[in-house]
């Protein structure tokens, strides 16, 4: 006897469930809630003092309502815990989200509620036109000219918060013992070259960015105390005719993404002219696998450059692979590692 289309459809339904539909369409409700209560500094000011939500309400001057409101949603979200009747940090809130702090990730949340909430509003333009939306490239050079000076430097503060802890799982995944100088292209803040320098104690590094970003680099290598080992050399990666030489590993982390294939051959082929035989390119992005079906960070992150960028997007590994062997890097290899800022690296060696 054959089942009908009827019935088959029942099965169906009766085997699946909206939920992870109604988590998709409120996954807004929970970063609205973090980027409200980062925007009101609420967990530095409850690092120090933790309230119930009369004190909040007081403290802030709005009604007790909303206080509440806010407390019991943040608390729900495994960013508050309450002791005593009153509410405070947890682990998560007290590391991340508390100003000040040496991997304060508030200021990541701020760019994306301040800048690109409002691009992704615009996705639909974005798809229809193939042109971002969080700034015009027909009176922009780039997504950086004419930005908020203030904007930026909390784009900054966010990357290298992001950037640390991705650095720490790729000093893990990828064995740099046999380098000694790291040329980092397009090393924003330096973290990269922070983690892994104090990872491998022989290995010294050179951050190659914009002048005005080797500036920030310069300071937090300072703080790091690591200015005998990694430096700075300010420049443009698609300016200048060649990369900086004396280097055996180059790395590109989170580059590859803001550009089109035709950018990105020309980046890896100026790695390969200024690396020595035996030297290595270091590719670390978060790849879409490669019958592009997920997985779903990289798959956002590629949507994310629609609407940020003229050309970017996420790669799959076979993609990366493929442009490394057309120039001529041999021993290209995946190795996968999970992170905030990647998911895995593609390294290709240059022959001896």
């Amino acid at each position: 006897m054959s089942t009908s289309s009827t019935e088959l459809k029942q099965e169906s339904t009766s085997a699946v469930s909206p939920i992870p539909l109604m988590q998709m369409a409120t996954a807004f409700w929970a970063f609205k809630t973090l980027a409200t209560a980062v925007d009101m500094d609420l967990f530095t000011h409850l690092s120090s003092t933790p309230m119930t939500s009369a004190e909040m309400a007081k403290w802030f001057r709005i009604e007790e309502r909303p206080a509440e409101m806010l407390l019991t949603g943040c608390a729900g979200l495994g960013l508050l815990s309450k002791r005593k009747g009153r509410y405070c940090n947890t682990p998560l809130a007290e590391n991340f989200l508390v100003r000040g702090g040496s991997y304060y990730f508030g200021g990541f949340v701020t760019m994306l509620n301040r800048r690109l909430y409002s691009g992704w509003d615009k996705l639909p333009e974005a798809i229809s036109t193939n042109r971002p939306t969080t700034w015009n490239p027909d009176k922009q050079a780039s997504l950086f000219e004419g930005a908020d000076p203030a904007m930026m430097q909390t784009f900054w503060q966010a990357m290298h918060s992001l950037s640390t802890f991705t650095a720490r799982a790729l000093g893990e995944a990828v064995d740099f013992t046999r380098f000694r100088k790291l040329l980092d292209v397009g090393g924003g803040s330096g973290a990269f070259d922070i983690e892994l320098c104090l990872r491998y104690p022989e290995l010294s590094a050179t951050v190659y960015d914009l002048p005005f970003v080797t500036d920030i680099a310069h300071e937090r290598i300072n703080e790091a105390r690591l200015g005998n080992r990694v430096s700075t050399h300010a420049g443009d990666f698609f300016a200048d005719p060649a990369y900086p030489p004396g280097h055996d590993v180059i790395l590109l982390s989170m580059i590859m993404h803001d550009w089109g294939e035709q950018e990105n051959r020309a980046i890896l082929r100026k790695c390969y002219d200024a690396l020595p035989p035996g030297g290595a390119v270091v590719i670390s992005e978060l790849l879409v696998n490669d019958d592009k079906t997920g997985p779903a960070p990289a798959a956002l992150m590629s949507l994310n450059m629609l609407i940020e960028t003229v050309s970017g997007r996420n790669y799959t590994a076979a993609e990366l692979r493929g442009w490394l062997q057309d120039i001529g890097y041999t021993n290209v290899r995946v190795i996968p590692f999970e992170a905030a800022g990647a998911n895995g690296v593609i390294i290709g060696e240059k022959a001896q």
